[in-house]
């Protein structure tokens, strides 16, 4: 299927079409339904549960069309052809080499016998061949004959009817000398064609046989210029070398321009390679003086194969060299490599605009850390090389590709497994993806393990030294790549780049302001390449080059004082931003945050290390709502409680709300392992912040949230009916949502139902998304157990929506599991299996373990119900093993967990140990006072006690659930079943009054008939 898929990436195919390409004639009697068993297993297979999409009518795999081998082996074949046949034989050799590169083996092998794939292989197979044949002519036609020989003959061999084949071979062996064998191959190619089909060659084959019979043919052109061949692979850069490609159809003059240690030589030369009619590199590095540019051109087109190179080498003075560069370029198609241009960049621009001003055959190809800045030139950015995407194999990152190839060439038998790819991925992203960076980090592979290069990457000036003893000294340290660059700047440019340097997450045009610089100066930074510019904009600085500028700054005592400027900073942005984050306007400061949020994290980390607490807990108070929405408790009380280590005085206000946000996280996040003591310390805070008599949203919520967290229903119904009045109508939407909880936790479902449509109507005047979408969570969780099923759909659709509105990439998981059981619930089975494989597929790195513990229970339960049970088990276990290795584990899921092993134990025959699994969930929820969770194990208990023949009290206990919910169970598979086995057994008048008197105890009699089974 995948297969099948891939042929026609981001298209539907149709479930017709796929299952006669799979199947053939001996379709599956239901087509539909194995095909989506066989998408699950691929979803699962792939660990990309949204890379195979159900869509009308079929299935798509969405990919682009270049991730998939064979189609860019057909767009590289043809775009090597067309360079061939443009009289472009570097490009095409080049081009063509690297679609043949792609093929592993033999065309769709792993599928040769499927029905759909016969074809399809023999058009690929043939398409490889004429690329083979395109590659050897264009290797021939670019002078790589000799070479070429070897795999003529072995090709000929292979094909011996295939003509051009013949042909290629019969030019190849006359352009290396070998004539009268070529012509002795064609008449043994004609005399058997003859013998065995009774035909001659054809024309093409017979007139190459005329031409070596008239006379022997030149020989291959020999390429003019000095480039050195590579010692190293060349890795990546593919879209840099196409962009340069593309520019020298409208320009002469392309610049690549980027940091040092970028590449910028190496893609220089590896371009220059491929043009026709030669290069020619002038290397500039040593050159001190501007003056002397011209005479270090001169000099390098010494080279006797050169015309008039050497004659003109040997002229004086500034008008005869200008002179001898004009007559030695103007007489061919020549392109000239300027490197290194950045210290003489007056001169080199000069240089270059005469140059092609006299030569109009000439191309300049020009590497700089800034723009020459001259008419008609096209810049060529060369960033550090891409590091690997969310989700993206490794390997496939060219960072990590060159790490690699590095450090097996001075490191034997080294290859990327997990361990190494994890810590070559580290190395790479923490070296922003600089070549020579990475290669001089490669190097030092020699002697240390990649985790021990990882661990020293903090000093990395010191690390990173002893590169290539026959690199420039400027290249054979990173402290000398890093320390040229900063040499070139003026001294206005170098103090706002020392100052930059505070910034870890870049900043926008007014922070860099806030610090001193203008828009000139920061301009300046930008074209020398030691400032980059991303989306917003925000200007950043390399990691490199931000610890080399931090490194100056420390030396001469002014980095304490500018970090403290760019802590007062973000103080004020932050606190500038906490309202707004409960508003409507929250999603473009939410984004703002997330573009500051490293540099608040380095305010705050330097306020803890300056001993600064009035900024380091008024930092964290403002930006904990923020954190909050973010979703990361276990990040958030670390963070809160590094603020809140800091001695010192600090505001009250501040203090109060950073440590109640503390607590609560700690608590949802299941970071508690003495409940009493940090409730205690709760009850303490909410009593301080009543004390202030404040109207401050935050601490107003925090006697209500300790109401929910101690069980008191009565605390929390007084105070919320006390506070609701409040005219902010977030802080009115969320006292709401938490009354809602205590009433659901005490059975008051109605009640609870209602108040949460009040909560959502609240929130959407406030305009703020995460605690709406919160609210409608519930909303829906109360609708399911009404039954009200489109109604709890389309509540989790919109809090799905919302939560991705406000943070792409945020973990809705538990969003999702409720969407797909209510789609269980509501009879769309398929649809649902399908949402929570995806939810647990192996490699799904944006949902939280948690969550696909709980997809995975959810799955489990459907094996069940579908008699598989050994997969039930293996999803549980799976479950299990998720979320027990973590540090705390809410009691709820302990029980859910147990519970969900109790109805295995029922299905399998065995109620004893389903009632001692029973017991264990019971002692979990009632230790967090899970109501709801509690009333699940009831159903568990009533199915282990029909189970063992008592359909009475069994009936009693489904009864007893009600109570403890306090409503039906309209959403559990379980309950179902149950009930319409015991209707059954005891007939409905029987079981409705034992339903019914289990469902007339009071709650404490309840409880005491589950604990007590």
């Amino acid at each position: 299927m995948l297969v099948r898929l891939a042929l026609d990436p981001g298209r539907m195919v149709a479930t017709d079409e796929l299952a006669a390409a799979l199947w053939g004639a001996a379709s599956p009697v239901d087509p539909a339904n194995a095909l989506q068993t066989l998408v699950s297993r691929l979803r699962r297979a792939l660990g990309r549960p949204h890379g195979v999409e159900s869509v009308p009518g079929g299935y798509r795999l969405d990919v682009p069309r270049e991730a998939v081998d064979a189609h860019r082996f057909e767009r590289l074949a043809a775009e090597g052809r067309r360079a061939l046949e443009a009289g472009d034989p570097h490009t095409a050799t080049r081009v063509l080499g690297q679609a043949l590169a792609l093929w592993r083996g033999q065309a769709l092998a792993d599928v040769a016998d499927a029905p759909f794939a016969i074809g399809t292989a023999v058009r690929l197979e043939e398409a490889r061949l004429t690329a083979t044949e395109d590659h050897y002519a264009a290797r021939i036609a670019a002078g790589e004959v000799a070479p070429a020989v070897a795999g003529l003959r072995e090709l000929a061999a292979r094909h011996p009817r295939r003509e051009r084949v013949r042909g290629l071979l019969m030019r190849a062996l006359a352009a290396t000398g070998q004539r009268a064998e070529a012509l002795a191959g064609y008449a043994e190619f004609s005399r058997e064609l003859a013998e065995e089909l009774g035909v001659d060659p054809g024309p093409e084959l017979r007139e190459i046989h005329l031409e070596l019979l008239r006379a022997e043919p030149p020989a291959a052109p020999r390429r003019r210029g000095n480039l050195r061949t590579p010692l190293t692979s060349f890795v990546g850069r593919t879209t840099e070398i196409e962009r340069i490609t593309a520019q020298f159809k409208e320009s002469r003059l392309v610049t690549l321009v980027g940091p040092g240690g970028a590449g910028k030589t190496r893609l220089a030369t590896t371009v220059a390679a491929d043009l026709p009619r030669g290069a020619w590199l002038v290397e500039l590095a040593s050159v001190a003086d501007g003056g002397d540019v011209p005479a270090a051109v001169l000099a390098a087109l010494g080279n006797p194969t050169f015309p008039n190179g050497g004659q003109a080498a040997k002229a004086g003075g500034p008008r005869d060299t200008m002179g001898g560069l004009f007559e030695a370029l103007s007489s061919a198609e020549t392109t000239l490599v300027l490197d290194n241009c950045e210290h003489v960049i007056d001169a080199a621009a000069h240089l270059a605009e005469e140059l092609l001003g006299h030569c109009p055959r000439l191309r300049v190809l020009a590497t700089s850390r800034e723009p020459l800045g001259i008419l008609g030139e096209a810049l060529c950015p060369v960033p550090p090389l891409p590091l690997p995407e969310p989700g993206e194999p490794a390997g496939h990152s060219p960072a990590v590709r060159l790490f690699a190839d590095r450090v097996a060439a001075v490191r034997p038998g080294f290859a990327l497994d997990e361990r190494t790819t994890a810590m070559a991925v580290e190395i790479c992203r923490r070296l922003d993806g600089l070549p020579l960076a990475i290669e001089l980090a490669a190097a030092r592979m020699r002697s240390l393990t990649a985790e021990q290069v990882a661990a020293r990457l903090d000093d990395r000036f010191r690390l990173l030294g002893g590169g290539s003893r026959t690199a420039l000294p400027r290249h054979q340290t990173l402290r000398a790549v890093v320390a040229w660059s900063w040499d070139l700047l003026g001294d206005d440019e170098r103090a706002l780049a020392e100052r930059l340097a505070v910034f870890p997450a870049g900043a926008t045009l007014d922070a860099i302001e806030h610090v001193g610089g203008t828009l000139d100066l920061l301009s300046a930074l930008v074209d020398k390449s030691l400032v980059q510019v991303a989306e917003g904009p925000r200007y950043r600085m390399l990691e490199t080059i931000r610890e080399y500028g931090q490194a100056l700054l420390a030396e001469r005592g002014e980095l304490a004082g500018l970090r403290a400027a760019h802590a007062a900073y973000y103080l004020r942005l932050a606190e500038t931003a906490e309202p707004y984050v409960r508003s409507g306007a929250q999603r473009p400061w939410v984004a703002r945050l997330d573009a500051e949020h490293d540099n608040m994290l380095a305010a705050l980390h330097w306020a803890a290390e300056a001993g600064d607490a009035a900024t380091a807990v008024r930092l964290a108070a403002a930006l904990g709502m923020y954190w909050t929405i973010r979703g990361d408790g276990t990040a958030t009380t670390a963070r809160i409680r590094e603020a809140l280590a800091v001695p010192g005085e600090s505001p009250r206000r501040a203090r109060l709300v950073i440590t109640g946000i503390y607590l609560v996280s700690q608590i949802l996040s299941n970071g508690v392992e003495d409940m009493q003591e940090v409730t205690g310390l709760l009850r303490r805070i909410a009593d301080e912040a009543d004390a202030e008599a404040t109207d401050d949203p935050m601490l107003i919520l925090l006697r209500p949230l300790f109401a929910l967290f101690t069980d008191d229903t009565e605390l929390g119904m007084r105070v919320v009916g006390s506070r609701i009045a409040h005219p902010d109508p977030w802080v009115r939407g969320s006292l709401l949502s938490l009354r809602a909880a205590l009433l659901e936790n005490e059975g008051r479902m109605a009640e609870c139902r209602d108040d949460l449509v009040a909560s959502v109507a609240a929130l959407r005047e406030s305009g703020e998304r995460w605690a709406l979408s919160m609210a409608l969570t519930s909303l829906a969780e109360t609708h399911s157990v009404f039954g009200a099923f489109p109604e709890a759909i389309a509540a989790l659709e919109e809090a799905i929506r919302l939560t991705r509105e406000l943070v792409p990439h945020a973990d809705a998981g538990h969003q999702r599991v409720w969407l797909a059981g209510t789609r269980l619930r509501q009879g769309d089975v398929e649809r649902a299996r399908a949402e929570l494989e995806a939810i647990a597929a192996p490699g799904n790195d944006e949902t939280s373990p948690r969550n696909v513990a709980f997809a995975l229970l959810d799955l489990g339960d459907l094996a069940r119900h579908d008699g598989d049970l050994a997969a039930a088990e293996r999803a549980y276990a799976e479950s299990h093993r998720l979320l027990t290795g973590a540090p705390f584990v809410a009691p709820q899921f302990h029980a859910l967990l147990r519970t969900a092993m109790g109805q295995l134990a029922v299905a399998r025959g065995d109620p004893g140990t389903a009632l001692a699994e029973a017991g264990k969930a019971f002692e979990y929820a009632m230790s967090a006072r899970d109501m709801p969770v509690v009333a699940r194990i009831a159903v568990l208990v009533a199915g282990a006690t029909a189970a063992r023949g008592d359909p009475r009290r069994a009936a009693g206990m489904l009864g007893a659930s009600e109570q403890i919910r306090g409503a039906p169970d309209l959403f559990h598979l379980d309950v179902a079943r149950i009930t319409g086995r015991l209707s059954t057994e005891l007939g409905r008048a029987a079981y409705d009054a034992a339903y019914a008197e289990g469902r007339a105890l009071s709650r404490e009699a309840a409880l005491a008939l589950v604990q007590g089974v």
